[in-house]
């Protein structure tokens, strides 16, 4: 399958989306014309998905759907500014990203395409536990300034958990794209590769 041209995409696509200069407070009135931009945008990015065929129109897709859901996440973190919005932001932009990486796993095929699909998710993972872990840090930090002393360390204790839980899960992810790799071989040298795989992440 012929291979993308991102830029070119790019280009078709057009979406502004420039929501990040946004003030962090807006009247109801400025929220709604934000989220009719947002989703004239989408309609006029749709629309330039046209001019594709094949996996190319179904990247192209995959970006305009991506950054529609990126800024209407984003603009509702500004309108309702919270830890958990700002969270779902994140989440936002990471299956975004994987959707889009997915899709150009498509121009791939055999092993090649599995070790691409499984980065991609990967990714996904990372991203996703990063966003997890600051929200609970952030959570911590936020009681650690309004309780005690007692509650301090507590709260001390669930950012080196969430922290923790973000880097088992990367790691997780990780293996998993070791794995696949190893599929490119047979025979000893396979299991060669998954015997490194499982020393390189702790695995049994």
């Amino acid at each position: 399958m012929k291979k993308l041209n991102i830029s070119a995409i790019a280009v078709a696509i057009g979406l502004a989306f420039s929501f990040g200069a946004m003030a962090q407070s807006m009247s109801k009135d400025e929220y709604k014309a934000s989220s009719e931009s947002i989703a004239a945008e989408f309609k006029s990015a749709k629309a330039s998905c046209g001019a594709f065929s094949a996996n190319a129109k179904d990247v192209c897709m995959a970006e305009a759907m991506g950054k529609e859901k990126v800024a209407k996440a984003e603009l509702d973190a500004r309108y309702k500014p919270s830890e958990k919005n700002r969270y779902q932001a994140r989440v936002a932009q990471a299956d975004a990203d994987y959707s889009v990486a997915k899709e150009k796993c498509d121009d791939k095929a055999g092993n090649e395409k599995d070790v691409c699909v499984k980065e991609a998710k990967a990714a996904q993972t990372r991203a996703k536990a990063d966003a997890k872990a600051n929200m609970k840090v952030s959570a911590a930090n936020q009681a650690a300034k309004e309780t005690s002393g007692e509650a301090q360390m507590k709260a001390n204790e669930q950012k080196v958990d969430a922290r923790s839980d973000a880097a088992e899960a990367k790691r997780d992810a990780d293996y998993a794209v070791a794995k696949e790799k190893c599929d490119a071989y047979a025979g000893g040298a396979k299991d060669y590769c998954l015997d490194q795989a499982k020393a390189r992440f702790g695995k049994s």
